[in-house]
C-alpha cells in the first residue's frame, strides 16, 4: 500500500509500505494458511504444534515488515535471517504434522509451496548481500 504526503515544496512524495513487497504477500498468505490448516489439528495439540506453527508463521510476516521499515542494510538483514529461520521452523513443523496424519497431505500442500517459495526469496536476497559485502 503506498500512502500520499505533502513534500517540502508541496508536490506529491509516495512512501511504500511494506505490503507493497511480494514476499510479504507470500508470508502473510502463509501465517492465514497457518490459522485454517490448524483448525484441523486435534485438540490435544493446541499447546503443542498448533501454537508453534502459528507463533512461526506470525514471525516470518513480521519479521519481514520490520525489516523493511529498518533503515539500515544490516538491521534489514538480521529481521530477513529470522524471517528464514522461522520459516524452517514451520517447514519442520508441517513435516511432523502431516506425518502424524493432523490432515491430509493435499491439505499441506499450499502452505508448503508459500513455505519454499518464501525461504528462496529470502535466500536469494541473503546471498546477495553477501556479495554485495565482499
Amino acid at each position: 500500500m503506498q500512502h500520499e504526503k505533502q513534500g517540502e515544496r508541496g508536490q506529491k512524495e509516495t512512501l511504500h509500505s511494506y505490503r507493497n513487497l511480494l514476499i510479504w504477500q507470500k508470508a502473510f498468505l502463509i501465517a492465514k494458511e497457518i490459522y485454517k490448516l490448524t483448525e484441523l489439528f486435534p485438540k490435544e495439540e493446541r499447546y503443542g504444534l498448533i501454537s508453534q506453527l502459528r507463533r512461526a508463521g506470525v514471525s516470518v510476516v513480521s519479521n519481514i515488515a520490520e525489516g523493511f521499515s529498518r533503515k539500515t542494510e544490516k538491521e534489514k538483514i538480521q529481521f530477513a535471517v529470522i524471517a528464514f529461520g522461522s520459516a524452517a521452523e514451520i517447514e519442520t513443523q508441517l513435516l511432523l504434522a502431516k506425518e502424524l496424519q493432523f490432515a491430509t497431505k493435499e491439505e499441506f500442500e499450499k502452505t508448503e509451496h508459500l513455505v519454499l517459495e518464501v525461504r528462496k526469496i529470502l535466500n536469494s536476497y541473503l546471498l546477495k548481500q553477501r556479495q554485495v559485502k565482499q
